[in-house]
């Protein structure tokens, strides 16, 4: 995998910051708080966590069969595997702090809190937990990083895991990846590849604790009056129904983000379904002006002049498809999971409306995107070692199958497939078939540092704004994008 340059690795950090600064929810990175802060209610963004091998072809991800809304899982969870007795822990190096993904589940984000401070007491260690908007991550970690203040350990995905490892911001965790491994059965495939040191300069800088991706939302209620019966099997197909059941201004059909998110970065899932790429095989020359990338912004672009998307979609936060579901507005969305667990406790009639499938496919190729999200060690932390000890706390089975049951990700261990929440929950369900089926991230394209970098600055959702909002043409658009793009690549020659 080519690397970085000393000169490549502050340019993407200096990138990264800007980019947090401006794009990032608009907020300023704060210290930490005592208890966990009170942020908007997200999921996690959609980003697509880059591997930096070619990735193989993958087997395409079946769609869940339309079934009724997902059942409320079972209570009875999996026998817990031991968490790690106690040992012989440094003392801690004043209060240990962690940063946790908010996710839009209270439950899950208050059962992590709860289990991150249950070790603390068992191990005597002062805890402060902060939990942190998912889409505001590269904000806050840029922020923290040139001020000094990083938390011992915290939630990141991907892409902006490959990104800080190769900066030396990261701790190796190798050895509590192989015992975690050993105590639950392995890792399954999908978190082994996505977790090669070889993609990480020869080093392990987190450890997997869910697959993330999303399942396709469709309002039944609105689409069988209007003669569809069927998930979607294409994407072009989504948009015939999308126009043929929304109701504006009432409803939309494409619940979709086109943002400065990472759930915008479906927009570039799009682009490789028609069959276009962000770079070559090298993962070095940028492949942008394509006839595949015009016929997908030419998708794009009519269907939201023919106001097919909801008003403001081009600003939403992490949170808008979620929203825009939940309040009824959206036909389709593509989502985690999250909005269905909140479906369950606040609005059963739409909760039973709810279908769902896996992606679909473009003219081209099936895309459809998953990858873990990590547990990540500062590398100047002081407290290190107890930061690998929570690492290993955190992986205990009961823990995970009831952390499981409330949040939206898929199992990364094999012990964790037995979970009751992946047989009786169908969203569930879909995302353990997206663990073992679903494509590699970043797949077609070399999922590279440079790939990371041209995601976290979600320059294909900007190059589709460029057109609806901007007015410019769509060669004008790719023009530019390639240009960004070429740029950015050129840095990790």
């Amino acid at each position: 995998m080519p690397r970085p340059h000393v000169r490549g690795i502050v340019l993407t950090f200096v990138l990264l910051l800007g980019l947090a600064l401006s794009a990032c929810a608009q907020q300023a990175a704060a210290p930490p708080a005592a208890a966990p802060t009170q942020a908007p209610a997200a999921k996690p963004a959609a980003t697509q966590p880059p591997a930096a091998t070619q990735a193989p072809a993958a087997k395409a991800t079946e769609a869940p069969k339309a079934t009724d809304a997902p059942k409320p899982a079972a209570t009875q969870a999996p026998a817990a595997t031991q968490a790690p007795a106690a040992k012989a822990l440094p003392k801690a190096e004043g209060t240990f702090t962690y940063w946790g993904g908010l996710i839009f589940s209270d439950a899950a984000n208050n059962m992590l809190v709860a289990k991150v401070k249950e070790w603390g007491q068992a191990r005597g260690v002062p805890v402060e937990v902060v939990m942190i908007n998912q889409n505001e991550t590269v904000q806050r970690v840029s922020a923290a990083i040139q001020a000094g203040n990083m938390p011992d350990a915290f939630d990141l995905g991907r892409d902006q895991m490959l990104l800080l490892s190769q900066q030396s911001q990261l701790e190796p965790v190798d050895d509590v990846y192989a015992a975690i491994g050993k105590a639950h059965g392995g890792w399954l495939d999908s978190a082994n590849k996505s977790t090669d040191p070889k993609d990480f300069g020869g080093k392990i800088p987190g450890i997997p604790f869910g697959i993330g991706g999303n399942v396709l939302f469709r309002r039944e209620d609105l689409l069988k009056p209007a003669g569809f019966t069927t998930a979607p099997t294409t994407w072009e197909e989504v948009g015939k129904q999308a126009l043929a059941a929304q109701k504006p201004p009432k409803t939309y059909g494409m619940g979709f983000a086109l943002s400065n998110v990472g759930d915008a970065n479906l927009t570039t899932t799009w682009l490789q379904a028609w069959g276009g790429r962000i770079a070559d095989d090298t993962g070095k020359k940028c492949t942008i002006d394509s006839p595949e990338t015009r016929a997908m912004l030419k998708w794009v672009s009519d269907l939201y002049a023919a106001g097919a998307f909801p008003p403001g979609v081009t600003t939403w936060d992490g949170a808008g498809d979620n929203n825009a579901y939940q309040s009824g507005q959206a036909v389709f969305i593509a989502n985690t999971g999250s909005v269905s667990i909140n479906l369950q406790q606040n609005d059963k009639e739409l909760l039973a409306a709810t279908k769902y499938s896996a992606m679909p496919k473009g003219p081209k190729l099936l895309v459809s995107p998953q990858g873990p999200n990590y547990r990540s060690i500062w590398s100047k932390s002081k407290n290190k070692e107890l930061a690998k000890d929570l690492l290993q706390y955190l992986a205990d089975d009961k823990f995970m199958a009831d952390y499981f049951q409330n949040a939206i990700y898929g199992p990364v261990l094999n012990s964790q497939k037995e979970a009751p929440v992946f047989k009786t929950s169908e969203v569930h369900k879909g995302l353990l078939d997206l663990a073992l089926n679903g494509t590699p991230p970043g797949w077609p394209d070399l999922n590279n540092a440079a790939f990371a970098e041209y995601q976290t600055n979600f320059l294909t959702p900007k190059m589709v704004q460029k057109i609806v909002i901007d007015k410019k043409s769509i060669d004008d658009a790719i023009k530019e994008t390639q240009t960004a793009c070429q740029q950015i690549y050129d840095k990790y020659k």
